[in-house]
């Protein structure tokens, strides 16, 4: 899971990456898809460092 938390982190700062560039672009579509991506991913990561401690506590 602590591989995890960081290709999701990884995967969420790049897709608020991609989202400023489709604002920069005028892509509709892909700021709707980059910005629903980092939420969707960030309250994953955020929720698992919440629940779990980084690093995470085995039991």
């Amino acid at each position: 899971m602590n591989l995890l938390m960081v290709i999701f982190g990884l995967i969420a700062i790049l897709s608020l990456v991609s989202a400023f560039k489709s604002i920069k672009n005028k892509n509709i579509l892909a700021l709707i898809f980059g910005v629903a991506s980092f939420a969707i991913f960030g309250w994953f990561v955020v929720m698992t460092v919440l629940n779990q401690g980084y690093p995470p506590v085995l039991h």
